[in-house]
């Protein structure tokens, strides 16, 4: 038999605890502070259950879009002390404005500042004992992973960086190459005959298997497996783990069965959801383009000044079923940009103009596109079009690629808040992985974070 199971709380379990107990210290502190000192702004009782219930949306809605569970930067003290005050400061300024739902402003405005810190104590002093005790090396996730030498290195990389909690302690090398040892903290390969003593000295409590080839797993092997499954050691497959640990679809090592891989979400086909994804798309369009005109006389201003030339420029991009259309943006770059022909934008591209990068930054720049949206060459959200000349250049180079033109592009999407800008063909592959899990879950809940994670892209200015 084996040793007892450590304690792991996976990806979604730990999203579900820091929500939950969120809105528990926050309300259970209030409640502390209204019975200890003379406190009345705030009470928890069944004649006012409607302040409480508000009070936690506004956490959790306020939480999401200022980061706090972003799980790589909730296990990071400095990052989260930052994004508590954000969250706390507007959740309290929201609270104030809505007096219709929250109790009126009291006649002590020292209330207020009571409430105010009762909050921010509440978060960060759950958050550290989280920080201490939930994202401690003794609640990580010890793995046995299951594949060639050759590509065990970026296997590691790729579980390890989406989850800091996911710990690969070794592995068994299904390849005839040698695996050529590199430096990683208490990991090693494990011969098949010595798996069972490594599962009990090292406290694997799941097995993932990475051999797309048939012969990859031996008879041997295989067997191995079959017994540890029978004494309740989980084993799973390396695109099932990748996808639930990065919200990623693995392309590169999905092999030609690919509609084993991708059960599309029925969103898709489902006139309900996309009635209601189409009345978004045209609320928010208008709010978009509403803030676009109230913007447009500082825009004219500063373009008139440090980005002479056209405001807008129009481009063929590739839509839904390969159709082009043609995308409207404000211009960012000089003028004859791509006087040598259709390239990549880099990080630092000399040929964007200064006010053109503010523009970028704040996705300023992006608002003109509501009007494809409301044309309906666009959505809100999809993936990015692309230039027909890239799409031909990456369709040879990426498997599925032409995948993402199954749906509408967006003006934002799951690759916009989750990849970063795309300037290579490696940056294309991870950006495809991104929508093609978006295309494959696609829900309304989905469509909703993508908005949250938005917005926390243009607050704290990450458009590029």
């Amino acid at each position: 038999m084996f040793q007892k199971e450590n304690i792991h709380f996976d990806i979604s379990e730990r999203k579900v605890l820091l929500r939950l107990f969120d809105i528990i210290v926050v309300l259970l502190l209030l409640y502390l502070v209204g019975l200890v000192f003379n406190f009345d702004y705030f009470k928890i009782n069944a004649e006012h259950w409607v302040w409480s219930i508000v009070l936690a949306f506004y956490i959790t809605v306020f939480a999401s879009i200022f980061e706090l569970y972003n799980l790589q930067k909730a296990s990071r003290f400095e990052i989260v002390i930052q994004n508590i005050i954000l969250t706390s400061s507007v959740t309290v300024l929201f609270y104030l404005l809505t007096p219709f739902l929250t109790p009126t402003l009291p006649d002590n405005r020292l209330q207020i500042i009571y409430f105010y810190l009762s909050i921010n104590i509440a978060l960060l002093g759950w958050r550290y004992a989280y920080i201490t005790f939930i994202s401690a090396p003794r609640f990580f996730k010890r793995i046995l992973l299951i594949g060639s030498a050759l590509e065990i290195k970026p296997l590691i990389d790729s579980l390890q960086k989406s989850d800091p909690n996911y710990k690969v302690v070794g592995f068994i090398n299904t390849d005839t190459v040698p695996y050529l040892s590199f430096e990683v903290d208490d990991f090693e390969e494990i011969k098949i005959k010595d798996i069972l003593k490594a599962i009990k000295e090292k406290a694997i409590s799941e097995i993932v298997v990475a051999a797309p080839r048939e012969n990859a797993i031996t008879v041997v092997l295989s067997n191995k497996l079959l017994k540890l499954l029978e004494q309740g050691i989980p084993i799973r497959e390396y695109t099932q783990v990748y996808e639930e640990n990065t919200y990623r679809i693995p392309v590169q090592h999905v092999d030609k069965d690919f509609y084993r891989y991708f059960p599309f979400s029925r969103s898709n086909q489902n006139k309900f959801y996309l009635f209601l994804h189409r009345i978004m798309d045209m609320i928010l369009s208008i709010i978009g383009l509403a803030l676009g005109l109230a913007l447009s006389p500082i825009i004219l201003i500063c373009n008139l000044f440090a980005n002479p030339g056209p405001i807008f420029y129009t481009q063929t991009r590739v839509g839904r079923n390969g159709m082009p259309f043609k995308i409207y943006k404000l211009r960012t770059m000089v003028r004859n940009a791509e006087k040598d022909g259709a390239q990549y934008a880099l990080e630092k591209d000399a040929r964007i103009t200064k006010f053109g990068k503010f523009l970028r930054r704040s996705r300023i720049d992006e608002i003109p596109q509501f009007i494809n949206v409301i044309k309906g060459d666009m959505s809100v959200i999809g993936p990015r079009p692309e230039r027909p000349v890239f799409v031909k250049e990456l369709s040879k180079k990426i498997p599925f690629f032409e995948v993402r033109h199954l749906i509408k592009p967006g003006v934002t999407g799951w690759a916009q808040v989750n990849a970063k800008y795309g300037m290579s063909q490696e940056d294309a592959l991870e950006k495809l992985q991104y929508d093609l899990y978006y295309i494959k879950h696609r829900s309304l809940f989905l469509d909703i974070s993508i908005v949250i994670k938005t917005l926390s892209t243009i607050i704290f200015f990450r458009g590029q």
